[in-house]
């Protein structure tokens, strides 16, 4: 079968829509399905405020349709609700075909700490733009449910995985900084709530890995933390391994694949008891969550890395994979070709 994927958020673009989906259409093919994706890749854009390296398409409808009728997919996957999402969108209800979304940001809280907008304006817009979608897909319980208050139907799950073969224990594995080291991956970004953690009268390291509109001002305010940038791969991979405890600061994120890359690398997690970490390390074998962040940190660090370590080895993406193959909504099996 053959899968179209529409997002706007794409390579080089480092975030966990961006591994969801890729980790996801890797595994597709033990399902017998193929994921082609229709991205702003090669279209006129425009940077999106305050996250400049986030491109948007402009005037996309009719280069999106040419790419949808050249890959003539079976199903459709609608990931994110920027222009692509919007135009492809356009495409399915034109002709009548089912497609499916998924819910991956929590934009009523990005937009509310950017601009004094009404949540329940934002949720409206989001609500209009799934409720044509056959199934929405939402990668926790606790995301379920609150977008179920919100109004939202035809919710299904689609969980994370994660990659034990890169992220796993190094015995060995140094970091040349004071310890503990406390790690912390993901956006430099508001929405984040990285102060939370760099503000903290805490012993040893702070450990930020990561970068974004915010990087500038959170280096010049907390000059004790240790800023890396942006790593990917085994250079990520080996950070994760040499550090004591992973601290997860963001109130608005519905999952934090970070985690459980942390978790994989035999880390564990402080974070605040908010939907995401209650959702992937209520568990108080790996991870702590509290209010009071420095006492989540001090207990997360008394915490069995080989725990962490096990937990992790039960989420593949396979399994992410299998959900996500069962919530599509395929046509009829015959491709489906210009109107």
């Amino acid at each position: 079968m053959r899968l179209a994927v529409a997002t706007d958020a794409w390579s080089p673009q480092i975030n966990g829509v961006v591994r969801s989906l890729q980790e996801t259409a890797a595994a597709l093919p033990q399902f017998g399905i193929a994921a082609h994706f229709v991205t702003a890749e090669g279209l006129p854009s425009l940077p999106l405020p305050t996250y400049p390296d986030i491109r948007l398409a402009i005037m996309a409808g009719s280069a999106v349709a040419r790419r949808l009728d050249a890959i003539a997919p079976h199903a459709v996957h609608i990931a994110t609700e920027g222009p692509i999402g919007h135009a492809v969108r356009r495409w399915c209800l034109t002709r009548r075909l089912p497609f499916t979304t998924s819910y991956h940001t929590r934009y009523p809280d990005y937009v509310r700490a950017r601009a004094p907008i009404p949540e329940a304006w934002t949720y409206a817009w989001l609500r209009h733009f799934h409720g044509a979608a056959q199934r929405t897909m939402v990668p926790t319980e606790t995301m379920r449910r609150e977008l179920e208050r919100w109004g939202f139907a035809n919710l299904t799950l689609w969980a994370r995985g994660v990659d034990t073969q890169l992220f796993r224990s190094r015995p060995g594995q140094r970091l040349d900084w004071p310890r503990p080291i406390m790690l912390s991956v993901g956006r430099l970004a508001v929405e984040k709530n990285l102060e939370a953690f760099l503000g903290l009268d805490v012993a040893g390291t702070k450990l930020v890995v990561g970068d974004g509109p915010q990087r500038a001002e959170l280096e010049r305010r907390f000059p004790d933390a240790v800023f890396l940038g942006a790593r990917t791969g085994e250079a990520l991979a080996e950070i994760y391994a040499g550090a004591d405890v992973f601290v997860f600061t963001s109130r608005t994120d519905t999952y934090g694949n970070v985690m459980q890359e942390a978790l994989a690398s035999g880390v564990p997690v402080a974070a605040f008891p908010v939907p995401g970490p209650i959702d992937v390390v209520a568990d108080p074998t790996i991870a702590c969550l509290d209010e009071d962040l420095a006492k989540a940190i001090a207990i997360a660090l008394t915490l069995d890395r080989a725990r962490c370590r096990a937990v992790a080895e039960g989420r593949s993406w396979t399994a992410a994979a299998r959900q996500f193959a069962e919530a599509l909504a395929p046509f009829d099996m015959a491709p489906c070709r210009a109107a």
